[in-house]
């Protein structure tokens, strides 16, 4: 029973950062409609960046606010200078953009800091609570990751559905035609949207990346962050939240009680499950559309 709550806690932990990689994606998708294969690149380069400032600074808190200040800019420079060039394209230039994109922020980190791996510090134990003689495995690290999290999906849950901001974050998306009549600045909005997605991903990568940095950390946790958004419902904040600790839970029943080799096939298997049976998401209506 011991193992089982130790699987359940540390499920748990892994879901936390695998449902921020997974708000990144739905909140990129709800804002610009583009799904963003380049968002673990991007949240490792700021990942790198806090590396950097904490190293040089001797503050984790420092290097943190770099990492989510290096997500917002990175985000809005990115949509502006590159994706704007796709937006109104077919959808597999974007594809084909973002993948590119990756291919070079990966390769461009390995040019500068090398492939071999770095101690990334944290500011919290990773060294699990007590319950009398129980070594729990949860801990103050864990307990950040949940309710950064838990934080962040509330946060863009009342933007997206009580705010201005992000009414005309979603009539961008939705009809952007409609939306410039009314006065909508869609452009901002995109640029707006890639920004908070970047500034969420890197807030992923900082959960996920300790204790070592490399530039390939983040690779398997974007497959689980895409395949939670998708099990969730890619227009659903909600729904990536369950679809991250879901996927977080099974993949450590998978390794507690198989091998840790299965993870990967795992995820991917829930992915085409969910697919075939509900290709909208678990959390997303099915819409019909009169043609």
């Amino acid at each position: 029973m011991s193992h089982f709550i130790d699987l359940t806690l540390g499920g748990l932990t892994i879901g936390a950062a695998i449902a921020a990689i997974a708000l990144s994606l739905v909140l990129i998708w709800r804002a610009t409609r583009i799904l963003n294969f380049a968002q673990g690149g991007m949240a490792l380069a700021c990942a790198y960046i806090a590396y950097s400032v904490t190293n040089h600074s001797g503050s984790y808190w420092l290097g943190f606010a770099a990492a989510i200040g290096a997500g917002l800019v990175g985000g809005a420079l990115i949509e502006r200078s590159l994706i704007r060039l796709v937006e109104n394209k077919p959808p597999l230039n974007a594809v084909i953009v973002t993948l590119g994109l990756l291919v070079i922020i990966q390769a461009g980190l390995g040019m500068i800091y090398s492939v071999d791996q770095h101690p990334f510090v944290f500011a919290f134990d990773f060294h699990g609570y007590k319950v009398g003689h129980t070594s729990l495995q949860f801990s103050p690290a864990s307990l950040f990751a949940v309710l950064s999290v838990l934080a962040v999906a509330v946060g863009l849950f009342v933007v997206f559905k009580y705010t201005a901001v992000g009414l005309r974050m979603r009539s961008a998306a939705f009809a952007p035609e409609v939306s410039r009549l009314l006065g909508v600045r869609t452009n901002r909005m995109l640029t707006l949207g890639w920004a908070l997605s970047s500034a969420v991903g890197a807030l992923a990568a900082m959960l996920a990346t300790p204790p070592l940095i490399s530039p390939n950390a983040l690779d398997n946790l974007f497959v689980f962050g895409f395949t939670a958004a998708v099990v969730g419902g890619l227009d659903s904040a909600v729904g990536a939240v369950v679809g991250g600790v879901v996927i977080g839970l099974v993949l450590n029943y998978v390794s507690g009680y198989g091998t840790p080799n299965l993870s990967t096939g795992t995820a991917l298997g829930i992915l085409i499950v969910v697919l075939l049976v509900r290709p909208n998401g678990l959390f997303t209506r099915a819409t019909a559309r009169r043609v």
